[in-house]
């Protein structure tokens, strides 16, 4: 009888321990990160660690980070076919908004203090050492012995804001100079720039790496990738034109997902910790902008304000960007099949 009890003792003991919550009784969790490449690095070496550090010691568990890095249009596509990441950290809030379409993410993502913004940047024009093409603005890129590179609007979110900042920056300096913006200039603009783009790889990461190689003069790209360049003691030179563009980066957790794999406090406690100064300043220190006043105001002689610095709201939104750019009958749609049928 006293075997008996202490067995019927022990099943209880047992089943109420099974019914406890995971998060109560697990040693670890797992995180999934699905991201755009440009961001990589800090991810990887300061802000992923700094997490799990943190988390360890708020609760005792072990953080499993899992990361994918893929160009942010494509990755959103992949998220938004299957790919069940917690975390959608991507280049810009269309490639979010494709997952919230999907389904996939049932909040109101873009609510809270940085409006679901992580990261902020600006694009840039790099070029050779010694600049030996006297590469300065926008218009430097037109030239006939100017070869350009930018990745693919295609399946590059970093593509979307270098063709975005090339016919803002032909509004702006039309508005500046006449008092009103003009759209044929813009367009032909981004037509003689996008005429001398020699390659359109798949990513920002992609088609900065193809430039490492030799490959062109030119090339249009983050503020980010340059700066990162630098800190890794690379000779990579680059000049911010006085009308550029002001790129912010979306992060948002996918609510279905995140559900589904019971690790929605994790995955919000990190999303939390993106905005807090540590990560923020891992940013700043990886090339990007901050969206912490504080801290921005820390890196402020690190990143200059451009002159004539315009955001997507100076260009309609990306709803009138992806139908006036982007569409079937866009500017950019029709300037790449003009050239195609040109064979160039």
């Amino acid at each position: 009888m006293k075997n008996c009890n202490a067995l019927i003792l022990l099943l209880a003991a047992m089943l109420c321990a099974c019914g406890k919550p995971a998060e109560q009784t697990a040693q670890e969790v797992t995180l999934t990160i699905g991201a755009y490449t440009v961001p990589k690095d800090a991810y990887q070496k300061e802000i992923i660690p700094a997490f799990q550090k943190y988390w360890k010691e708020k609760t005792g568990q072990r953080v499993i980070v899992q990361e994918s890095y893929e160009a942010s249009g494509a990755q959103g596509r992949a998220i938004s076919s299957g790919f069940e990441a917690d975390i959608a950290a991507l280049s810009l809030e269309e490639d979010i908004d494709v997952i919230k379409r999907a389904g996939l993410i049932t909040h109101d993502w873009k609510t809270g203090k940085t409006g679901g913004f992580v990261t902020r940047s600006t694009v840039v024009i790099a070029y050779r050492p010694g600049n030996p093409k006297n590469i300065k603005d926008w218009d430097d890129l037109k030239r006939d012995d100017v070869a350009v590179l930018y990745p693919s609007p295609k399946t590059s979110g970093g593509a979307m804001w270098d063709v975005n900042a090339i016919y803002g920056a032909g509004l702006k300096l039309t508005e500046v100079k006449n008092g009103a913006p003009d759209k044929a200039y813009a367009h032909d603009l981004l037509r003689a720039i996008q005429s001398r783009v020699k390659v359109m790889d798949k990513s920002g990461r992609e088609s900065v790496g193809t430039f490492e190689n030799g490959i062109g003069d030119a090339l249009v790209t983050y503020e980010n990738e340059a700066l990162l360049r630098q800190k890794q003691g690379k000779d990579f030179p680059f000049v911010v034109p006085p009308a550029t563009i002001l790129i912010e980066n979306p992060v948002a957790l996918v609510d279905t997902y995140a559900d589904k794999h019971g690790n929605r406090a994790v995955a919000e406690a990190f999303l939390e910790f993106l905005l807090g100064k540590e990560a923020q300043r891992s940013f700043a220190r990886y090339g990007f902008r901050s969206i912490d006043t504080e801290v921005a105001r820390e890196f402020a002689a690190k990143y200059p304000v451009p002159q004539y610095l315009f955001d997507m709201n100076y260009l309609g939104g990306w709803p009138a960007v992806q139908k006036d750019l982007y569409g079937p009958e866009g500017a950019w749609t029709k300037i790449i099949r003009k050239l195609a049928y040109a064979g160039k």
